[in-house]
């Protein structure tokens, strides 16, 4: 890892995943693979700022090989209780990371042991208590594919985060206008009050909110554009770039400035390479890209742009002698608002659609909420009050989301794959996914096949609508 500077007295904390060449070697089997929770340090802008982390055997997060089970040992060594949430995965209900559901949370200093075979993809994990997830207790999980060995790219994975020296519940106080409640767990939704200090954008002449709270920082890699991360390349280098949004409530557009990328995949989900140089992506959502590198030239940010503001992050791809240059953590401009229209999600085509099959059950879903109150709504109930959306294992169900706020809301579904399937009414072959943004005043349809009978989450990504209840589950039997 080539920096910018050396922040020798935390370099053991902010140590991360991000820049290395993922190795090509696997991981012995024989024994289950450590990951802890943890308290590090992080350096952001000249300030010491105490974190959460998930510190895996080379870093922060865990990289599988083809064909390794993922085999984990988690270790909470925090002094609170936690729980970790496999995003994207498909483990047993058990082992999903859900408090009480079925499992409790995981006590300071206790082991708990997990083994499932994953899929193959960009993912990561985080906790699944809103207020932790806030303190950066999230990472990469990347598992490398068969495809990805033959490809012989550099792997870079480039690692989101919003960030605030306040507490999470000072940050959800000051978003809701009240005072925060704690929301220790995922079940533990407190009400709020009234929203102050929105960005506004608009939406055919009407008000649409984009960012609740503006934070005190912008991560990559746990670090911002006053020091990013350089990664060491070769020129006329071949990458892949995984990005991951573990932001709490940012959505940001990536933007790879003079080098041209191809997305080939999202969610861990391989689609129709679409070539570009700017691509977006909510909270929880991720996104591959190749890169093929100039053969001359100098270093080649890769920035990305918070919607609807200057702030930007990122990090630099940078050959052995190249001058890197400071970039302002302040664009000229504010980025537009993300996919209002769609446009993205529907150029997006799975190269692996789900079989035609009929449809068993359907369901709408309407998702509502307000800043005045601060209160976010599944068909107009908060957890405790909901009513879940049920199936039996087996069935082909179609899910029509219907976002009658102003505000966009990215919605993720615990324990499955789906594919998206209409836009605002016009059925699409879209993409595979486990985290769908629906825009403001919008409808996106998804069709999965139930899997496991057992209750699943589902709810939106946004931490402080999750916090405050805008969640339901996916209640699925034999």
């Amino acid at each position: 890892m080539n920096s910018v500077t050396r922040r020798g007295f935390l370099a053991a904390g902010a140590a991360t995943l991000a820049s290395a060449q993922l190795p090509h070697a696997a991981f012995a089997q024989a024994t289950p693979l450590a990951l802890r929770a943890t308290r590090r340090t992080l350096d952001i802008d000249g300030r010491a700022a105490s974190v959460l982390g998930l510190a895996g055997p080379g870093g922060q997060g865990l990289v599988l090989d083809p064909g390794q089970r993922f085999r984990v040992d988690l270790t909470n060594d925090l002094d609170m209780a936690t729980i970790i949430h496999w995003h994207g995965q498909i483990p047993p209900n058990a082992q999903d990371g859900v408090p009480d559901m079925p499992m409790p949370l995981l006590s300071p200093g206790e082991t708990r042991s997990y083994d499932f075979q994953p899929m193959p993809g960009t993912f990561w994990m985080h906790s699944h208590i809103p207020t932790q997830e806030m303190q950066l207790l999230a990472a990469p999980l990347i598992v490398r594919s068969p495809e990805d060995l033959r490809a012989d790219r550099q792997e870079v994975v480039m690692f989101l985060h919003d960030f605030s020296f306040k507490s999470p519940e000072e940050v959800l106080a000051k978003i809701s206008g009240g005072t925060a409640h704690g929301a220790s767990t995922a079940h533990d939704m407190s009400g709020m009050g009234m929203m102050q200090g929105m960005d506004h954008s608009t939406m055919g002449g009407m008000a649409m909110d984009l960012n609740d709270h503006d934070w005190d920082a912008y991560l990559a890699n746990d670090r911002t554009l006053a020091d990013p991360e350089v990664v060491q390349v070769e020129r006329a280098g071949r990458i892949r770039l995984r990005v991951i949004n573990a932001a709490a409530a940012t959505v940001f557009w990536i933007d790879t400035g003079a080098v041209e990328g191809r997305l080939v995949a999202v969610d861990g989900h391989p689609v129709q390479p679409i070539a570009g140089t700017r691509f977006g992506l909510a909270m929880g959502q991720r996104l591959d890209l190749e890169i093929d590198l100039p053969g001359e030239g100098g270093a080649w940010p890769i920035l990305a742009l918070r919607e609807g503001a200057k702030e930007r992050t990122g990090l630099i791809l940078a050959p052995p002698g190249a001058k890197v240059t400071r970039i302002a953590p302040l664009a000229q401009a504010d980025a537009p608002p993300f996919d209002t229209d769609m446009a993205q999600e529907a150029r997006l085509v799975a190269m692996a659609p789900l079989p035609d099959r009929p449809v068993a059950r359907s369901q709408m879903l309407m998702l509502g909420g307000t800043m005045q109150p601060y209160r976010w709504t599944i068909n107009g109930a908060t957890w405790g009050d909901h009513q879940p959306v049920i199936a039996r294992t087996g069935e082909r169900v179609v899910l029509t989301f219907h976002n009658m706020s102003m505000m966009g809301h990215p919605m993720h579904l615990h324990g499955h794959v789906f594919q998206v399937v209409g836009l605002n009414g016009r059925r699409i072959s879209g993409a595979r996914r486990d985290t769908v943004y629906v825009p403001p005043m919008s409808m996106v349809d998804i069709a999965l096949d139930a899997g496991e009978a057992a209750r699943w989450m589902l709810h939106c990504h946004h931490m402080p609508h999750l916090a405050t209840g805008m969640m339901t589950e996916f209640a699925v039997s034999a």
